[in-house]
């Protein structure tokens, strides 16, 4: 009882900022997916909203279809929902990833198991169709945790991984968009430099989820196309385990998605599961804590969190938060911008 009301207490005296949610934990949870903080609001349209609120449900199918399989681990379910996000040109992610300042497609993802803590994760990929699977082969078929670039690249085509021209990443409003992003740039404008990093701000679209399968053991991942006209060579939180993933059965399983740097900087995955292992803090208020501190550095995204008791946390400092999560009972629910 003195338990709940600390975390009841913590809760309500987070410091009042704008666009930040926290949402009361759902229950009996055993997969949560997200698909990025998404475009402002003002700029949804019905079709889009349509597309992603059918991509979201899709994952979470998938995902919890692997959970139903006799002996599927969450790491099934992870990789499965992932895929999916991956192969959809709506996230930030495989086909939908946004372009480098060189006009490349570089690709990162990691997966983490929470049991004996086992990781994997590719970063700077331009070939690998889904990283997500990359990711979970490096940790499975390898003596290494993380492998980037063209040793990432040739390590999947010898497993067997589905290996794509580059042109594959390629779409038309991710073009459009770069190409918007970089007339900005030879304007050199204040204003339009303002107006082009807020429009960078908005592409934050990383895939991730999170999984509690029914041996109690969870799994993490997460998959991105990266920060849009980033520098060559820019490597974020996304295939960082303790940053933008993280998994450990005696606390919780977290996938983020937001400005990297900070991300990297606070250890937000891990910092998230050290409040609920040593500080016996409930999932929503650990989860809403360290977005809180990521606000007040300036930094923004949000995560999605569940606990091995299957509650499910996804508190955001941004206008929205793709996401969703599939019950035990195999109730699916998805949300965009509404709590």
């Amino acid at each position: 009882m003195l338990k709940h009301a600390i975390s009841t207490l913590a809760l309500v005296m987070l410091p009042a900022m704008s666009a930040f949610s926290i949402e009361p934990a759902v229950t009996q949870v055993v997969l949560g997916i997200h698909g990025g903080t998404g475009s402002a609001k003002k700029e949804m349209t019905p079709e889009h909203e349509k597309e992603l609120r059918t991509d979201l449900e899709r994952a979470l199918q998938a995902g919890y279809a692997q959970l139903q399989k006799p002996g599927a681990s969450g790491l099934d379910a992870v990789e499965a929902a992932i895929r999916v996000l991956e192969d959809s040109p709506h996230f930030n992610a495989g086909k939908g990833a946004v372009f480098t300042h060189e006009g490349r497609n570089e690709l990162d993802a990691s997966i983490m198991e929470g049991k004996a803590k086992r990781g994997g994760a590719v970063a700077g990929v331009t070939i690998i169709k889904n990283p997500i699977t990359a990711a979970r082969t490096v940790m499975e078929k390898s003596k290494h945790v993380l492998l980037a670039g063209r040793g990432a690249e040739v390590f999947a085509s010898s497993m067997g991984l589905e290996i794509v021209d580059p042109s594959y990443f390629w779409t038309e409003p991710r073009w459009r968009q770069i190409q918007k992003v970089w007339e900005k740039e030879r304007r050199g404008d204040s204003k339009e430099k303002s107006a082009a990093i807020e429009s960078l701000r908005r592409e934050w679209s990383t895939v991730g989820a999170v999984a509690l399968d029914k041996a109690g053991s969870l799994a993490a991942g997460t998959s991105t196309g990266g920060m849009s006209n980033k520098m060559f060579g820019r490597v974020g939180d996304s295939p960082i385990l303790g940053a933008g993933t993280y998994a450990d059965n005696e606390s919780c399983a977290v996938s983020g998605t937001g400005h990297g740097e900070y991300f990297i900087r606070f250890a937000v995955a891990h910092e998230i599961s050290v409040l609920v292992k040593y500080k016996r803090m409930p999932i929503e208020a650990a989860a809403a804590d360290v977005v809180r501190q990521l606000q007040t550095a300036g930094g923004e995204g949000g995560v999605i969190a569940l606990d091995a008791k299957g509650n499910f946390s996804a508190p955001f400092n941004t206008e929205g938060l793709y996401r969703g999560y599939a019950k035990s009972d195999g109730t699916i629910k998805v949300m965009l911008y509404e709590n």
